[in-house]
């Protein structure tokens, strides 16, 4: 698979460094209208995890200064589209009109209706279309579903995911609520399709919370509903800038035995029922490096991603303005 990264931000720098020496995927072209980032220097990008960027040699690449451009290469399969929210339904749209194979970065889209029309799209075109909903493929979480999927732990009575980190000052598109769906859109869709994933579809959801853009606030605490788990929360959302340090958790308790992780320092273990512990063995691949070889697998082998269906990422998206709905009207709860 021919592959054009587009958006040289902190994601897309993200994804060129996970790609590197990946099989069956070839770096074509990377696209950005700014030329310092095309002649491959990176070294000013940040983000909410990892150090700061580097410079790449992009020497043997194809440098596009629009999307169109790469989508008019016919040597390109496909595009990895790493861009602010609101470009996310009309790149994917025209890419797919052109041939190309589409990843595109989380949240899919910013509504529902766009995300149905993303989908038509690519069934219309024979293409793959997939949301990078990296935690999916983040070990240790793939740990996690990998212990829930065994039964042996009976029936899941609790769940809690947690993620927080500053408001983001490094891309001011992100507090630009029309344009990234504000921080809980774009930070805790992480966690709520990660529900999706190992619970399926709620049967309502509310949520309380507060949201101040202009001060770097927007913050959560979700209940979805399941007819057979008394609780499933996903808490937390953006703090304030800069110097709030980056944290992401989960709790899972079932019949059998509770099984938790968090990045300060908590290992995913299982906690048994006769009160012995267990550390969950993990993968050893990078998260991000797992995902576009996923990708590049249901490209070349002509398959479909069932792994991370573009179904999940639109229910994901349909499931977190329904939260925030529920947030505006004081926590009300509301049906699918």
């Amino acid at each position: 698979m021919r592959l054009a990264v587009i958006g040289l931000g902190f994601m897309g720098s993200t994804h060129l460094k996970a790609l590197q020496n990946l099989p069956g995927v070839e770096l074509a072209a990377v696209v950005s209208n700014d030329p310092k980032k095309l002649a491959g220097d990176l070294s000013a990008i940040q983000g909410n995890l990892g150090g700061p960027g580097e410079v790449l040699d992009f020497s043997n690449v194809k440098q596009y200064r629009t999307p169109e451009e790469a989508f008019a290469d016919p040597t390109i399969d496909a595009v990895d589209l790493c861009l602010p929210t609101d470009l996310h339904a009309p790149l994917s749209l025209a890419a797919l009109r052109a041939g190309k194979h589409v990843l595109v970065e989380k949240p899919m889209a910013l509504d529902l209706a766009q995300c149905d029309e993303m989908i038509a799209e690519a069934e219309k075109a024979g293409r793959v279309l997939m949301t990078a909903q990296v935690l999916r493929f983040f070990p240790a979480y793939t740990a996690l579903r990998a212990q829930l999927a065994t039964g042996q732990l009976g029936q899941v009575r609790a769940a809690l995911f947690r993620r927080r980190c500053a408001a983001p000052f490094w891309s001011q598109w992100l507090k630009n609520s029309a344009k990234s769906g504000g921080g809980v859109f774009d930070l805790l869709i992480h966690d709520i399709d990660m529900c999706l994933h190992l619970f399926g579809l709620p049967t309502a959801v509310s949520a309380t919370g507060y949201e101040d853009l202009n001060a770097g606030i927007d913050f959560l605490n979700a209940t979805l509903h399941y007819p057979d788990i008394a609780s499933v929360v996903v808490s937390g959302g953006w703090h304030h800038p800069k110097s709030y340090p980056f944290s992401m958790e989960y709790t899972v308790s079932a019949d059998g035995g509770t099984l938790d992780y968090s990045t300060d320092n908590r290992p995913p273990t299982l906690y048994k029922f006769d009160g012995e512990k267990e550390t969950l063995p993990l993968d050893t691949v990078d998260g991000y490096a797992a995902e576009i070889q996923y990708f590049a697998e249901c490209v070349n082998e002509g398959k479909q991603p069932l792994v991370c269906s573009p179904r999940d990422s639109a229910n994901a998206v349909h499931l977190t303005h329904l939260l925030l709905a529920s947030r505006a009207a004081a926590g009300a709860r509301l049906s699918l």
